[in-house]
């Protein structure tokens, strides 16, 4: 029987049951309670690998940071601090001194933010971190505080990339979006940049979410745009030794995507971001955690309405919110039946009282009975970092694993 198209080394089915970081998850669930996060943390040191390797084999100086509010458990950022070849991006405050109290250095930090208040910047600019600024306000308060100094500017290319068309929330491809300098804007930035003497060392852009193989050429067009940015604050005299594509690199949300092609991605960047002699840089969040996690959560009550079945799970929309805010898809997998075929379809509802709180409607399940351990898959991202208090339904529980058993 083929493998299911979520499965992996770290997410198995051994005996017909869900395995995470080589545990029994049914296991892990009734020994820690539910709702639980399993994280299988050995799959981070993998995706970091595998860019880091792809731009090595196209002869591109790369770095890599990892993008904070993607994830903040601290067992999480210990491991990823362990490996030694990964900063981190914040775009707050809090979120700075959150990096700086888990080891990272404000030389390995950059920060990425908008709309940022006085109150922001009387926490930013003393700390040193390198800061990459997306509007002229920005640009200029931030130059008025600390004239002379080294600073990034965020450029909007009105161009997108995403598998799931989610890309015109960050570039505005029909109308502008709140992130980024405009290429109408990028003289009056160099007059702002040259009255507070500042050094643009930085173009940085963020034009995807959820990239996939399929939206390269997309991605191309924007790349190319940055490249031309980069090239021309060069040639105005500014030291540009940066060009950071931001995050938004996807993982597979179904068995009708393919994982991104990190090869294929390499390359497109080097293509235009080579001949500059400038390190590209990438700080994904997604593509680094999102497939560690599993949310394991426990069916509580079955039931069927007007010839619908109907399973209700203990947990919720706020322990999880990624898929009520992005719309964002999660694969469920009965613990144990993972392979088993489907029996028919399942509403899978959660314990929020919110009629809109559900995990997947009609969904071909095997049978399921009360007292089954569902998993979520592609939940370590943007999920827990995010908990929502609402009907004080507590956050999930959480455990990792830095080794696969």
């Amino acid at each position: 029987m083929a493998a299911p198209w979520w499965s992996r080394p770290g997410l198995e089915v051994r005996d017909g049951r869900l395995h995470v970081a080589g545990r029994d998850a049914e296991a892990l669930a009734r020994k820690h309670g539910t709702p639980l996060y399993a994280y299988d943390l050995t799959r981070i040191e993998e995706q970091a690998a595998s860019l880091i390797e792809a731009f090595e084999r196209v002869g591109a100086p790369f770095r890599l940071r990892y993008a904070l509010k993607a994830q903040r458990d601290p067992d999480v950022l210990a491991f990823i601090r362990a490996l030694r070849v990964i900063g981190l991006d914040v775009c707050s405050p809090g979120e700075l001194e959150y990096g700086r109290a888990h080891g990272w250095t404000r030389e390995e930090m950059s920060f990425t933010g908008t709309n940022l208040s006085e109150a922001d910047l009387d926490a930013i600019v003393p700390s040193g971190v390198h800061v990459n600024l997306d509007l002229l306000s920005q640009l200029d308060r931030f130059g008025r505080r600390a004239p002379g100094s080294t600073v990034g500017i965020r450029f909007n290319p009105r161009t997108g990339a995403s598998s799931r068309q989610h890309a015109h929330l960050y570039t505005g491809e029909e109308r502008p979006s709140k992130f980024g300098i405009l290429e109408d804007q990028l003289e009056r930035a160099l007059e702002i940049a040259g009255t507070h003497r500042l050094s643009l060392d930085t173009v940085h852009v963020h034009v995807n979410r959820t990239l996939l193989t399929d939206a390269l050429p997309e991605l191309e067009v924007a790349v190319e745009r940055a490249a031309g940015v980069a090239r021309w604050l060069m040639d105005a005299g500014h030291p540009v030794s940066e060009v950071n594509t931001g995050g938004g690199l996807g993982v597979p949300f179904d068995a009708e995507k393919p994982p991104l092609d990190v090869d294929a991605f390499a390359q497109v960047l080097a293509k235009h971001l080579g001949p500059l002699g400038v390190t590209i840089a990438s700080e994904p969040g997604d593509f680094l955690v999102k497939e560690m996690g599993v949310l394991l959560t426990e069916v509580v009550s079955l039931d069927d309405r007007d010839g619908h079945r109907f399973a209700g799970v203990d947990a919720g929309f706020n322990v999880a919110p990624e898929r009520r805010i992005y719309d964002e898809p999660i694969p469920l997998v009965p613990c144990r039946v993972a392979d088993a075929p489907a029996d028919g379809p399942v509403t899978v509802a959660g314990n929020i009282n919110e009629g809109d709180d559900l995990w997947a409607e009609e969904l071909p399940l095997p049978e399921v009975l009360e007292g089954d351990v569902i998993a979520l898959l592609r939940v370590g991202s943007y999920n827990r970092s995010m908990h929502i208090d609402h009907c004080m339904r507590p956050p999930a529980r959480t455990v990792a694993f830095a080794e696969r058993g």
